[in-house]
């Protein structure tokens, strides 16, 4: 089956871009204290949860990835973009990077301690959210934690130049009240929320959101 056009469009812009958007957002996260609370936070919850892997979805040139394992968690990275995937590879060989889509892992059921999602679901169309959140939902073992990071607000934003280079992109802003309420309709439950005010090289507040796959029995 054909993937839809909103994957294709996000791989092929992904693949224009990923060398030159490793090397800009290489040491970002330098920057955003805020940004690396969350991660540490999470790592933290995952490090309690036992010894399964952690998945970074979209995991573009793996710095999320590096970043979680620098923290004690055994992560790896999954991204829709060949070429992103191979700038990960090369950057950090030590370290497990793999092709693939959100919406349809190659991974077993409650395979994972923990998924990151760090700004990859803002190309997702909302309507299909539902979709990719039911999924996290199946590779996320009971006890589980999700971490989501993305753009606040309610509009969609057309990209038609970024980092260098002409692409065609559709980046969704959500508002936080509506995401929570999809990951809490897949089977997750809420339990905590981050609203950061942008700093100087961004256009808008960022949202972080913290799930669980609750433990039955």
């Amino acid at each position: 089956m054909a993937d839809p056009p909103y994957l294709c469009a996000t791989r092929a812009s992904y693949d224009t871009v990923a060398a030159d958007y490793a090397e800009l957002l290489r040491d970002e996260l330098a920057a955003k204290p805020v940004d690396r609370a969350m991660l540490a936070t999470f790592a933290e919850l995952v490090r309690a949860e036992g010894a399964r892997p952690v998945a970074d979805i979209g995991c573009g040139p793996g710095r999320i990835t590096a970043h979680l394992c620098s923290l004690g968690v055994s992560a790896f990275g999954v991204d829709l973009s060949p070429e992103m995937v191979t700038v990960a590879r090369r950057t950090y060989p030590h370290l497990r990077f793999d092709e693939g889509s959100m919406s349809a892992l190659d991974l077993g059921d409650a395979a994972l301690s923990g998924i990151v999602a760090w700004y990859s679901i803002i190309h997702t169309p909302p309507n299909q959210l539902p979709e990719v959140f039911a999924e996290f939902h199946r590779v996320l073992r009971p006890g589980g934690h999700l971490l989501l990071a993305f753009k606040a607000g309610d509009e969609r934003r057309r990209l038609e130049h970024a980092y260098g280079h002409a692409i065609s992109l559709d980046v969704y802003w959500l508002e936080p009240d509506r995401v929570a309420e999809l990951v809490r309709h897949a089977g997750l439950g809420v339990h905590a929320r981050l609203l950061r005010e942008p700093d100087e090289t961004e256009k808008g507040p960022q949202a972080y959101l913290l799930a669980r796959r609750p433990v039955i029995g």
